[in-house]
């Protein structure tokens, strides 16, 4: 019988940072593996603020996200930050959700989801 979702097993990633070596070196590191190996059940990361900015720079962070998407983490952008960047249609020709996220961020608050902010 397939185990019923429990919240506790989402993980929601507050991406904010526009430090490459926080992106590879933690984030995405722990996103990949996080979700490879079976820590977490459902991880979704949210693309805000210079990070929107440095994922479509950095070739090699870049590489990352795919391989990220690729064992099922989940991304969305924030289109407000994406929009100040100049970077909105770039992330999602990548496949990355833009959309605002002041709100739905509001409310992962409010449910006190697992909320890491990098």
């Amino acid at each position: 019988m397939e185990k019923a979702f429990d919240s506790n097993e989402k993980l929601v990633v507050l991406w904010t940072s526009g430090d490459r070596e926080v992106a590879l070196k933690m984030m995405l590191m722990y996103t990949i593996n996080g979700k490879a190996k079976g820590w977490w059940q459902d991880i979704n990361i949210i693309i805000w603020g210079p990070s929107a900015k440095l994922l479509t720079e950095d070739e090699e962070v870049r590489g990352q996200m795919e391989k990220a998407m690729r064992v099922g983490v989940t991304f969305e952008a924030c289109r407000a930050c994406a929009d100040l960047f100049g970077v909105s249609e770039e992330l999602e020709k990548m496949g990355i959700d833009v959309k605002y996220m002041g709100e739905p961020l509001t409310q992962l608050i409010k449910e006190k989801v697992n909320l890491l902010t990098i």
